[in-house]
């Protein structure tokens, strides 16, 4: 008997393939290693670091632009104080006091939220390129020297690095430090086919004049990174993925930190896409119009029928069948699990399914592999932790979050920056 379920699981199988093998094509087509190519000059540059209540970590991130392999009187750093109500403006002075051979300016303002920080130092600054950096973040020190070539296409107007999370101390922080890495590997292949629907607010460089032609950032987004590349997008400019440099970010530790964060990336994902719907099978964008942006609009409603039909089908159909037969026999399951073991046979197995499962888990063993390689991730203990729980858990832990964010939208629930 054919059923809803059945039909959805097999069409969810067929379609998971065709994205495996799609982007296996692209990755086997193309070329993806970088090739250094050495500046002939350096063009002045601007760091920025947006900081609220950032006073526990801000001093390592402005050390690390400090550190970086780049001419001193050819960086300019800004750091824009937004409102912080702890010691962030100390710990910056004291900074400035200290390193008086790099051109570092503090702007204190009213808390007005990221994007409008990110405006002040953009229309401040003055190098040809604009870099924000969280106030959480550290950049590795050839960042700009491994970057900065790429923009010989007068086209190309962001430039983004390998974000990673370096020594996750717990499990969850594990999961997250394979999420970064598998959805490195996939931006880097998205890359490619100038389909980058996110620039990271950890150091992605962007060419300041392409910036400020189109706006600069929303200040009234909650993700103000993905709409700003979005707008790119839409105009048609290139951004390209690198992997030959990294910064490093620190990921929540808890499951509420996580829970906020994502709660914040997921809502806005979905306001911008929608907002910019208009791109979706649209030819005039290429690829993104007819790939990356489609899967914006479609993916959390995937997400959301997947997680409600799979819970129900799998979890709380079996369950309520279970405890009414255990109520029959006054719960004795003794009987039931001997005859489980006693009674089972290989015929019984659904091979269709079992089929499309291996499939599906060869795929998934490759892009693990690929992951690791082409982020320049080593196989260790860590891995052996990280990337079973990734596969366990990670899915059920962030379609719970859209399926929550999705009612918070349709409430008209509004969450700041």
């Amino acid at each position: 008997m054919i059923t809803f379920y059945g039909v959805f699981i097999l069409v969810t199988y067929l379609f998971l393939l065709y994205l495996m093998v799609f982007w296996l094509l692209v990755f086997l087509e193309e070329d993806i290693d970088d090739k250094m190519i050495p500046l002939t000059h350096f063009p002045l540059t601007t760091v920025t670091v947006p900081a609220y209540n950032e006073e526990d970590t801000i001093s390592n991130t402005i050390k690390s632009i400090i550190e970086l392999d780049y001419p001193k009187d050819k960086l300019e750093l800004i750091v824009v104080n937004d409102g912080s109500k702890d010691n962030t403006e100390l710990v910056v002075n004291q900074i400035i006091k200290e390193n008086p051979q790099i051109n570092i300016m503090l702007i204190n303002q009213k808390n007005a939220g990221k994007g409008a920080a990110l405006n002040k130092a953009l229309n401040l600054a003055k190098g040809d390129f604009f870099v924000p950096l969280d106030a959480d973040s550290y950049i590795r020190s050839d960042a700009l020297k491994a970057m900065l070539p790429h923009f010989a296409n007068k086209n190309v107007a962001a430039v983004l690095p390998l974000m990673k999370i370096k020594d996750p101390k717990n499990l969850l922080q594990k999961i997250q430090w394979a999420e970064y890495m598998v959805n490195l590997f996939y931006k880097r292949l998205m890359s490619l086919l100038d389909c980058v629907h996110v620039a990271p607010g950890p150091f992605s460089v962007y060419r300041k004049k392409i910036l400020l032609g189109v706006g600069g950032f929303d200040e009234h987004n909650l993700t103000e990174d993905l709409e700003v590349t979005l707008k790119l997008q839409k105009n048609n400019y290139k951004i390209i993925q690198v992997m030959n440099t990294e910064v490093y970010t620190i990921p929540p530790d808890s499951l509420k930190g996580f829970y906020r964060q994502r709660n914040r990336w997921y809502k806005g994902t979905i306001l911008n896409a929608l907002k910019y719907r208009k791109m979706a099978f649209n030819k005039k964008y290429e690829d993104f119009g007819l790939i990356q942006m489609p899967r914006i609009l479609l993916e959390g409603v995937f997400v959301i029928l997947s997680l409600m039909i799979i819970t129900y089908n799998s979890i709380l159909k079996p369950l309520f069948y279970k405890v009414y037969y255990f109520s029959l026999v006054n719960f004795n399951i003794l009987p039931f699990i001997s005859g489980f073991f006693r009674n089972f046979h290989l015929i019984d197995i659904d091979m269709t399914r079992l089929f499309f499962t291996l499939i599906v888990m060869i795929f998934a063993g490759l892009l693990i592999y690929s992951a690791h390689r082409h982020t320049n991730e080593k196989f260790s203990r860590n891995s052996l932790i990280a990337i079973p729980s990734y596969i366990l858990f990670y899915s059920i832990l962030s379609s719970t979050i859209m399926l929550l964010v999705f009612i918070d939208v349709l409430m008209g629930k509004k969450q700041k920056w």
